[in-house]
């Protein structure tokens, strides 16, 4: 038995990462959990890793042209790592060490500067902290380190490989 070709698990690549936008959207529209800062930036770099594999699904490289993509899908899955494990780590925090509740990603955007926006998301609020969801004991953000992992590693592994 043969594996498939690097071409169709990008393909299948960018199918996990549509189904976890797919399942997030559900979450908000559905379970109405509205989406913090965080879980907006985590969104975003979903998307980012879904779109890299998407492209080099279709774009289907040979040689040091794999390697690019590979790296695209460590920086990307690296990003959604990061923003997640800070995410995971405020709502394992003591609650005398939770920052205090914060305006909107949208309010940020529109009254601030790109890097006092980003810092203020990155410094946390209260409602980052709050676990609103949980399956098999892990918080959202907590599944997205699990997923993005997996999916990082394997996007990895599929356009190294010989």
């Amino acid at each position: 038995m043969t594996l498939p070709g690097p071409r169709l698990l990008n393909f299948a690549g960018f199918l996990c990462c549509a189904g976890l936008m797919g399942f997030a959207l559900f979450a908000q529209y559905v379970l109405l959990l509205d989406p913090c800062p965080l879980c907006v930036l985590q969104r975003i770099a979903v998307i980012t890793l879904g779109i890299v594999f998407l492209v080099a699904a279709l774009h289907d490289p040979k040689g040091w042209g794999r390697r690019v993509y590979a790296v695209l899908i460590f920086l990307s899955a690296g990003d959604g790592i990061a923003i997640a494990g800070w995410h995971w780590r405020l709502q394992n925090m003591p609650p005398s060490e939770v920052p205090a509740c914060g305006p909107g990603l949208e309010y940020m955007l529109d009254n601030f500067p790109l890097g006092e926006a980003l810092k203020m998301v990155f410094k946390g609020s209260g409602e980052c902290a709050d676990v609103v969801w949980s399956f098999l004991g892990l918080s959202m953000p907590a599944w997205v380190v699990v997923c993005l992992l997996s999916l990082g590693a394997a996007g990895i592994w599929n356009n190294l490989r010989k």
